[in-house]
This record gives structure tokens, C-alpha cells and sequence, in this order.
């Protein structure tokens, strides 16, 4: 969690709000291959794609 906040000061002090969007993309991603890659929804996710 801290890597995340770390992550929003720098977004915020650069001034790179364009960035956030981008980031929430890739770790809702991420979340959602790590879900499904174990659980017995990981059929339908796949379908998804």
C-alpha cells in the first residue's frame, strides 16, 4: 500500500494526472488475472477477452 501512495504524491507533485487512469487500468487487470486465474469463475473471465 505504500508503494500506491508513494505513486499518488508523485502523480500529484509531477503534476501527471493523465497517468492515473493508465495505472487503475493495469492493477484492476492485474487483480482480475489473479482472481481468475485459481477460482472457478476463470472460464468465464476468460471468455471476456
Amino acid at each position: 500500500m505504500e508503494f500506491l501512495h508513494e505513486l499518488f504524491q508523485f502523480l500529484k507533485a509531477r503534476k501527471k494526472w493523465w497517468l492515473a487512469p493508465v495505472v487503475l487500468v493495469l492493477l484492476l487487470l492485474g487483480v482480475l488475472l489473479v482472481i481468475g486465474g485459481g477460482s472457478a469463475i476463470a472460464p468465464f473471465i476468460y471468455t471476456l477477452f
